[in-house]
């Protein structure tokens, strides 16, 4: 009953809640990286796979710039996350637009992370169970470990998420991210300043 149908309801309750309460923070963040991104935009937009591998445009707030090299390709992760960017990622707030993907139906609050379309050909028949429910905002992987998990890891714990999917195992995955937050733990792996790409191995 919870996964079914009272889930997607505090979902829809809570989205809508904390787009109200958050807006004074939602809008200064916004005017703030729409001048220190350097043109790049406040908002960073992309195509991610939902539940059953449904393709939505994800919301987040734009951490880096948009800086290239001599030969137009893109300047390391590290080097175009802007102070801002960086505190605004530290303290998860980057993830707060996603509210808006909540409310749509798009996401829930907790769930498996929305990774990347390209990665959808090279997960493993296992590994793509993590598509049976809404990607979530946060959840079991992100609360213990982040981006300093391996791949692997990290896909194992969003398929035992699956398994366990229940309003008590949703409340654990909250107060652990509030934690998590707090700390600022798992921010970056240990080679990159977010996570390094999926290749199919790691």
């Amino acid at each position: 009953m919870y996964a079914s149908f009272f889930k997607r309801f505090f979902d829809f309750l809570i989205s809508l809640v904390a787009l109200i309460v958050l807006s004074p923070i939602l809008l200064v963040v916004t005017v703030l990286l729409a001048i220190l991104n350097k043109g790049a935009g406040p908002f960073f937009v992309q195509k991610r796979p939902g539940r059953g591998g449904k393709i939505f445009k994800l919301i987040k707030f734009k951490t880096m710039t948009d800086e290239r090299d001599a030969e137009g390709n893109l300047l390391p992760d590290e080097v175009r996350l802007t102070k801002v960017g960086k505190f605004v990622r530290s303290t998860s707030i980057d993830e707060l637009p996603q509210l808006i993907n909540v409310l749509k139906g798009d996401m829930a609050v907790i769930g498996p992370r929305p990774l990347l379309v390209q990665y959808l050909p090279l997960y493993s028949p296992e590994q793509m169970r993590r598509h049976e429910v809404r990607p979530g905002i946060t959840g079991w992987a992100q609360c213990h470990g982040r981006n300093t998990l391996s791949w692997t890891d990290k896909f194992k714990l969003d398929v035992w998420y699956v398994d366990h999917l229940s309003l008590k195992t949703d409340l654990q995955v909250i107060w652990l991210t509030v934690v998590s937050v707090l700390k600022r733990e798992g921010i970056s792996s240990d080679t990159s300043a977010t996570m390094e790409a999926f290749n199919g191995n790691n």
